[in-house]
């Protein structure tokens, strides 16, 4: 039992200041994943409970719930560390790529899927700090490959920008296929 106890404390000795904040963050997106859960993945009747279509997702939330109390018991029992707020702001600098992908989203209808994904590929590859001739050509050929692999390649179908309706007759349907 000794030998348990030990390795826990490795645990503890790693821990970082904005543990709590994770724990109490995923214990409650658990729950609130357990709260939707019944209208998300049905039981069905007459079926063997392992053949059911919600046991899966059921066995998946439930173990959320059992890890992430336990993460989250476990940190409230430990000792605090200064600097959590900054770790969570540090946590909170990714969401603006969340943002980055809204917009990119937002745009495709607008202005079409391989000027929007252009413009994405450019417009990050700057914001990262790739600033060169040659990083942004290669964000653009990336751009041009990721659309022509989906578009074309995969026939990912996805609504043509409005964009394309100014283009003249000859080019349009073959942007709006292919573009």
């Amino acid at each position: 039992m000794k030998q348990v106890f030990n390795f826990l404390a490795l645990f503890r000795r790693e821990r970082r200041p904005g543990d709590l904040v994770f724990a109490v963050g995923f214990f409650l997106f658990a729950v609130l994943v357990a709260l939707v859960l019944p209208q998300q993945a049905k039981f069905l009747p007459d079926k063997a409970l392992i053949t059911q279509p919600g046991f899966w997702p059921a066995v998946g939330v439930a173990m959320m719930l059992l890890f992430g109390g336990v993460h989250m018991i476990a940190t409230l029992n430990a000792p605090r560390l200064p600097g959590r707020l900054r770790e969570v702001l540090v946590w909170g600098r990714s969401l603006e790529f969340v943002g980055w992908f809204v917009v990119y989203v937002l745009s495709v209808p607008r202005i079409g899927y391989l000027p929007a994904t252009v413009a994405l590929a450019v417009l990050l590859g700057v914001r990262l700090g790739y600033r060169t001739r040659r990083a942004l050509l290669a964000a653009v050929l990336f751009a041009v490959a990721v659309v022509l692999i989906f578009r074309t390649g995969l026939h990912v179908r996805l609504p043509a920008g409005a964009l394309y309706s100014y283009l003249p007759d000859a080019i349009r349907s073959f942007a709006m296929t292919n573009f």
